[in-house]
């Protein structure tokens, strides 16, 4: 089932949405805050991103695949208003590894995790990184709001041909946490969602069930954003070749039932943000790779079952290479989403974020 749902004109908010530019550099591509994640302690905020010289293409990512990103981080203490960039080492590349199609980094070795990682940390921050897609995955912890970081750790491919992990992780107690991440088809290609968990913090993983049929040869399905909602209740939206499919798991993650298409006919694919807000409804908010491109939303008010007519948040896209959000709410309940974007192909990719009421 598709929610073929009218578009919601931005008259329809009481305010309108406010763009703030987070990261911006001339003759730099930045990209990607799904793959890296976003964090928040009150109006504190973090989020992490690539950076890395721009090369303009007429088709595709505009960055340069000679050059290793930077792994950066961006903060902000006034709710998403300003931004300060951060950089740890401790987040290089490590050396040897290859991420999707550039050289390797200068960081220290993948190891196995010794375990006890404490989740539910006051000032605890986790992020899940790949080389290759799909490939080898690694993941980071912190205790400190992402001022330094533990890792790179090891996580496995459970058998199948790769991984490619991105942060997407569900806290269940102290040393108890899924990580919903991506496995390697059995033709050796991305990729197929799955539920994965540890109980004994970090140190060993299960595969506790697969979201979905194994996509065809030419299809994925990839990039999750999931929720609990009950004791046993777990809800992710996943990207498609198009479009963002709901799933639901009514036995903590072991069995899995498609609940239709949130978002149809998005372009070229893109990763979706969700969150559950405080008034107890959903939210999901997505990169629009169509004409007029952009960043949109939707809400839903009984769990994901059916959803709100499409949110405009900005329409002044440039081309398809723009979107993968992440998003926190705020304590005044306001909504602030994190991307990358450009408003001129020929120019650079930035990260920007709309703070915005839902």
């Amino acid at each position: 089932m598709r929610f073929l749902i009218p578009l919601l004109v931005l008259s329809a908010f009481a305010q309108e949405p406010k763009h703030v530019t987070v990261y911006e550099k001339e003759g730099r591509f930045a990209g990607w805050p799904a793959n890296h994640g976003i964090w928040s302690w009150g109006n504190e905020i973090l989020v992490g991103f690539d950076a890395a010289p721009f090369v303009f293409r007429e088709q595709g990512h505009a960055i340069s695949r000679e050059h290793a990103p930077d792994q950066m981080l961006a903060r902000s203490k006034d709710g998403g208003a300003t931004w300060s960039l951060e950089q740890p080492p401790s987040l290089d590349l490590p050396a040897g590894v290859r991420y999707q199609s550039y050289p390797g980094g200068k960081g220290g070795p993948i190891t196995d995790a010794p375990g006890g990682i404490n989740f539910i940390h006051k000032d605890f921050a986790f992020t899940a990184r790949m080389s290759g897609n799909p490939g080898a995955s690694r993941f980071y912890y912190s205790y400190d709001r992402g001022k330094t970081w533990n890792g790179p750790f090891k996580l496995p491919d459970f058998g199948h041909p790769g991984t490619a992990a991105r942060t997407d992780y569900v806290v269940n107690g102290k040393h108890d946490m899924f990580l919903f991440t991506t496995l390697g088809k059995s033709n050796g290609k991305e990729g197929r969602v799955a539920c994965t968990r540890t109980r004994d913090g970090g140190k060993t993983w299960t595969l506790e069930g697969l979201v979905g049929p194994e996509p065809g040869a030419d299809q994925y399905a990839i990039m999750p954003a999931s929720l609990r909602l009950g004791p046993a209740e777990l809800f992710t939206a996943v990207r498609q070749k198009g479009f963002i499919e709901a799933y639901r798991s009514l036995d903590d993650g072991r069995t899995w039932t498609a609940e239709g298409t949130i978002a149809p006919e998005i372009g070229a694919g893109n990763p979706p943000s969700l969150l559950k807000l405080r008034d107890g409804r959903l939210a999901l908010m997505y990169g629009y790779r169509r004409p007029p491109f952009g960043i949109r939303a939707r809400t839903s008010k009984d769990n994901g079952k059916t959803w709100s007519a499409e949110v405009v948040l900005r329409t002044d896209g440039g081309n398809t290479d723009l979107g993968y959000p992440r998003s926190v709410q705020r304590p005044d309940g306001k909504v602030v989403t994190v991307y990358y974007y450009n408003t001129d192909p020929k120019k650079v990719r930035f990260i920007g974020a709309t703070i915005w009421q839902p």
